[in-house]
């Protein structure tokens, strides 16, 4: 199927690009959540007419996720979990745990966004994570897990 992008989507493409996807994706991913239309006549048509407010849309979302990612840079986050004696979590760090401590802090941050390199954290100390919180906008950060002795 082939669709017009309405923003820019990681691995597909830019805001206004006509790409041809998986009928599946098109019509359960992109098109649900707004990323993309059926490139039809009349959808590109009616696309560029609306393209100049498209673009500052796109613009000022970039903008918004630069200034929090300025705010985000460097920064580290504690969180405490239960331990055992040797280091290790009755459990682990979860992404949602990550972003339940930012959003507590007061960044809007959703699970979704933080990328943990190696999977979940399991061990007691710092951990570098990174933020995506635009296709372009890629923020590093330290979790740092306390352990709580049980």
């Amino acid at each position: 199927m082939q669709v017009i992008l309405l923003d820019k989507v990681v691995n597909l493409g830019n805001l206004g690009e006509v790409v041809r996807v998986k009928d599946g994706y098109a019509r359960n991913f992109l098109i649900p959540q707004r990323m993309a239309r059926r490139a039809t006549a009349h959808a590109i048509a009616e696309f560029e007419v609306k393209r100049a407010e498209l673009e500052t849309a796109a613009l000022a979302k970039l903008a918004v996720a630069q200034a929090l990612g300025a705010k985000l840079a460097g920064m580290t986050v504690q969180i405490t979990q239960k331990s055992g004696v040797d280091g290790r979590l009755f459990g682990s760090v979860t992404n949602a745990d990550v972003a339940e401590a930012l959003t507590k802090q007061g960044f809007a941050v959703e699970k979704a966004q933080v990328r943990l390199g190696t999977g979940q954290i399991k061990t007691v100390g710092d951990h570098a994570i990174s933020v995506a919180l635009h296709s372009d906008v890629l923020v590093d950060l330290t979790v740092s897990v306390l352990g709580e002795h049980a």
